[in-house]
Order: C-alpha cells, then sequence, then structure tokens
C-alpha cells in the first residue's frame, strides 16, 4: 500500500503541535458506504531498552476472522515519549508495516486515539490521513474527554465529550469488563467506528484484529519472530 508523505518526521515538541493542529482538519467525518470486508488491526511495542520500536498489522476477512496478511515492521526509535505527541513516536514504523501490505483492507483497527485526543489528531487520525483510509481509534484508555461508565452488557456504551462536543465513544465489548475508547480516525462516522469494534469483537475485550496484532508484536519484539 501506499502513503502520502505530507510532512516530515524530525520536528521539535512546538512544530509537531502545530502539525497536528493544521491536519486535523485533513481528519473526515464520512460514512463508509460499502459494507467492511477486510478489517486491519495495527499495533506498536517497544524493545525492552527501549531503543526499538516494533509495528505489526494483521488483516482479517471479517465474515470468519480468517487472517488474510501479516506484516512486521522495525524502526529505531526517534521521538521521545510526550504525552499527546505519540503519533510521532509510533506513526513512521505504522506507515513502514502498511507500505509492505499487498492486501488493501476496506478499514484499519488502530491501538490509539483517533479525534479523542487535545488537538483531535490521535495516531488513528494521522495514519488515516497518511493512508487516506477509513480509521477507527480503539484505546485501551481514556486520554482526554468525560464519560459515565456505560452499563455492564455487551454493546452498552456511552458518549465521551470535551464540553459540548462529542469526540468518542466508550464501549463494553465485553459484559462486566473494561470498555474500550472507540473514536473516529478519518473517512468513517462515530456510528461506523463503535460498529465496526463490536463487529469484530469475539470473546476477548480487544477486537480481533488489534488483539492479533498485539500479540504478533509481543513476540516480534522479544525475537520470537
Amino acid at each position: 500500500m501506499k502513503t502520502r508523505k505530507l510532512h516530515k518526521w524530525d520536528l521539535t515538541y512546538k512544530e509537531a503541535i502545530q502539525l497536528q493542529r493544521r491536519l486535523a482538519w485533513r481528519a473526515r467525518f464520512r460514512p463508509i458506504k460499502k459494507e467492511p470486508r477486510l478489517i486491519a488491526g495495527l499495533d506498536c511495542a517497544f524493545s525492552k531498552d527501549g531503543k526499538k520500536i516494533f509495528a505489526v498489522v494483521v488483516v482479517i476477512k471479517l465474515s470468519d476472522f480468517e487472517v488474510i496478511e501479516t506484516v512486521t515492521a522495525a524502526r529505531k526509535v526517534s521521538f521521545p515519549y510526550v504525552p499527546g505527541l505519540l503519533s510521532f513516536r509510533e506513526a513512521p514504523v505504522c506507515l513502514a508495516a502498511i507500505e509492505k501490505l499487498k492486501t488493501r483492507p476496506d478499514v484499519f483497527i488502530v491501538d490509539g486515539q483517533g479525534i479523542a485526543h487535545p488537538r483531535r489528531f490521535g495516531l488513528a487520525s494521522h495514519i488515516g490521513v497518511l493512508i487516506d483510509r477509513p480509521t477507527v481509534g480503539c484505546a485501551k484508555s481514556r486520554l482526554t474527554g468525560s464519560f459515565k461508565q456505560p452499563r455492564q452488557r455487551r454493546g452498552s456504551f456511552s458518549f465521551l465529550t470535551d464540553g459540548a462536543e462529542v469526540i468518542g465513544a466508550v464501549v463494553r465489548t465485553r459484559a462486566n469488563v473494561k470498555p474500550v475508547f472507540v473514536s473516529v480516525g478519518h473517512k468513517c462516522t462515530m456510528e461506523n467506528a463503535k460498529d465496526i469494534v463490536l463487529a469484530c469483537t469475539t470473546k476477548y475485550r480487544l477486537p480481533e484484529p488489534t488483539r492479533l496484532a498485539h500479540q504478533t508484536v509481543g513476540r516480534a519484539k522479544n525475537g520470537i519472530l
């Protein structure tokens, strides 16, 4: 898959924040008209010494969760950990993995935030804009915003808000298990994002594509792959 080169990655913190604000308007909110068939999950992990970062993309067929393709990439860490600037640390290796894909997924689920971000441009939105494909952010924890706990049954959700603005959904993917934080990344709606995450969830908390990517990237960082 091809990716777009919209900016350089060698930026100061101030430049990175300014770039997020400039690019946030490129994140599109539009319904996915065609029923998604291939869903990609994307996750990252760091080596034990923190000097290397790995990314894995797992593509599954939504109808039966068959794994169609798995790709891996590794890069030296070139940007420090700064809350709100995760994409400048992780996106380059994510894009390197995506560029290896031979298939063209209909939707990418990213282990990270979409617009549920202080500048409405988290990792899922950043990647979505650079690959120009529908992306969904599905994070394990909240970065920003307020919410009420959804009911305990599977499929229950509450909105994640920042003032009067809805920036995501807090979705219970398994009964009586901690919810996940879902938000639009690019080229989808909040309803699309929530429905896709639930459609991809089986007996685990995480949607199957990102769960498999998480398992695979864990093996990659430990040198098992």
